[in-house]
């Protein structure tokens, strides 16, 4: 879906950014550009505040949260336990199309274009996020501002990269070196748990 998304994209756009330059569209371009209380508060900022603190409150406050970890730690069992397990990954995979959603309109905002190759790379660098923010690459573990704090790093280091003129050829190449030790971590890591409850076990 993703790729048929895009290339839907691509059609539209004949593969071409459009400004969005209009006035018509400040409502859309409101996320992405705008500043609040005179002292340049961006309001993407704030945006990113209130969700992180709705799904803090979301995942560990509510069933379906928790229901959410359950699935990703184990599908299986979750259904032998009692939870719809296709239902929650339908709704989670629902919201992420909608977060998604989200996300571009703020890009578009703060680029001013809506290009249909922008963000062709985030999926990955989303997946390095959340590793390095504690999540597990095989699931049921993490916490949302983990995932925070791995996408401020991916974000200083994106930035690092681009204030010392790197190419743009460098920069996939560490940002890929990050991903794979970011999950070789998670390996390495998951492999020590198992062998911690293995030996409690004895």
């Amino acid at each position: 879906m993703r790729n048929m998304i895009w290339g839907i994209a691509l059609l539209i756009t004949a593969s071409t950014p459009i400004g969005l330059s209009n006035k018509g569209i400040d409502a859309v371009l409101f996320l992405g550009d705008k500043t609040l209380f005179g002292f340049g508060l961006p309001v993407s900022f704030l945006l990113v505040l209130v969700v992180y603190s709705c799904f803090h409150v979301f995942l560990n406050k509510t069933a379906l949260g928790r229901q959410i970890y359950c699935v990703g730690g184990n599908p299986e069992a979750a259904r032998l336990s009692g939870i719809r397990s296709k239902n929650v990954l339908t709704f989670v995979y629902t919201l992420s199309g909608f977060m998604c959603g989200l996300a571009g309109i703020v890009l578009c905002g703060r680029i001013g274009t809506a290009s249909p190759t922008e963000g062709a790379t985030f999926d990955t660098e989303a997946i390095a996020a959340c590793i390095i923010g504690g999540a597990s690459f095989s699931g049921g573990k993490g916490t949302i501002w983990g995932t925070l704090i791995g996408a401020l790093l991916m974000a200083t280091i994106r930035n690092g990269l681009n204030s010392m003129q790197a190419p743009k050829a460098l920069q996939y190449v560490v940002i890929g070196a990050v991903i794979v030790a970011a999950v070789t971590l998670d390996v390495v890591r998951n492999k020590m748990e198992a062998k911690a409850r293995r030996l409690a076990a004895k």
